[in-house]
């Protein structure tokens, strides 16, 4: 399972260290304890919207573009989903499928037999 959380402190600190800064740097331009930035970094403490947007103006990042990372980072982590089309076809020819493939399968075993 995805948790938000691990991929939002992933990003605060890929960026916190992208910036060359410390923890203590950011966590007092956010006005929060070093600790709890530090759980939030290691995605143990669920960081609110009010506590991420301090956290980004620390860091001088649009609060939407950690947001816009963290939807690509949960995207790729994601099951690809077949388009609503290929779904329909597929549900359509498997009941045909679990049908033919038996007998079909039966008339290769009955030709390599012969």
């Amino acid at each position: 399972m995805v948790l938000l959380r691990r991929h939002l402190g992933d990003e605060l600190r890929r960026e916190r260290l992208r910036q060359g800064r410390t923890l203590r740097e950011v966590s007092s331009g956010a006005r929060v304890s070093l600790g709890y930035l530090s759980e939030v970094e290691r995605g143990q403490k669920e960081a609110s919207s009010e506590l991420l947007a301090s956290i980004c103006s620390a860091l001088e990042i649009p609060l939407s573009e950690l947001l816009r990372d963290v939807a690509d980072r949960v995207a790729s982590s994601e099951p690809v989903r077949a388009p609503a089309e290929v779904r329909e076809v597929v549900s359509a020819v498997a009941p045909v499928a679990a049908v033919v493939a038996p007998a079909v399968a039966g008339e290769v075993t009955d030709s390599v037999a012969a």
